[in-house]
């Protein structure tokens, strides 16, 4: 089977920047598993992986635009020291999982000043050139549940409420 919109996607994955310096891989999370065409990816890649099947590598370079967009200095919040509740041990560069109105976002820690902490939910490599090596492991169809979802389900159901 070949890659195509609402497949189920198996891929080993290394993501760089462009000096090399391993940003994500498949080595310490294990396998990245997507839906394709449900914006799961960077577009560039996904545009890239139409068409391949099991056993096919890819090794691309995209620009911020393909890869994690520019950087939003928006992104970037004051949030007052005690809205956190272990404020001690933040350090800088360290990620969080923040809560907003729509829903649970990372952000890191950029810097930690005596009345604020200013948290960036920018990925760390937005504005960035990035570099991208993949192998295809798995393809399969989507289910229908999947597909209506958007998204893969783990052990063939859903783990929350739509």
């Amino acid at each position: 089977m070949k890659i195509e919109k609402d497949s189920v996607v198996e891929l080993d994955y290394k993501l760089m920047d462009l000096d090399g310096n391993v940003w994500e891989s498949s080595d310490e999370g294990g396998p990245w598993v997507y839906l394709h065409g449900h914006g799961e990816v960077m577009p560039g890649l996904e545009d890239k992986l139409i068409g391949k099947s099991i056993g096919q590598k890819i090794k691309v370079e995209f620009g911020p635009e393909e890869a994690y967009g520019p950087y939003e200095e928006e992104l970037k919040t004051e949030v007052p020291r005690e809205a956190f509740a272990d404020v001690e041990n933040l350090t800088e560069g360290m990620r969080l999982a923040a809560e907003s109105s729509d829903g649970v976002h990372a952000v890191m820690v950029r810097e930690v000043r005596d009345d604020v902490v200013v948290i960036d939910a920018n990925h760390p490599l937005a504005g960035q050139a990035v570099k991208v090596e993949v192998k295809v492991l798995s393809v399969r169809p989507g289910t229908a549940e999947e597909i209506s979802h958007g998204h893969v389900h783990k052990s063939g159901t859903c783990e929350h409420r739509h």
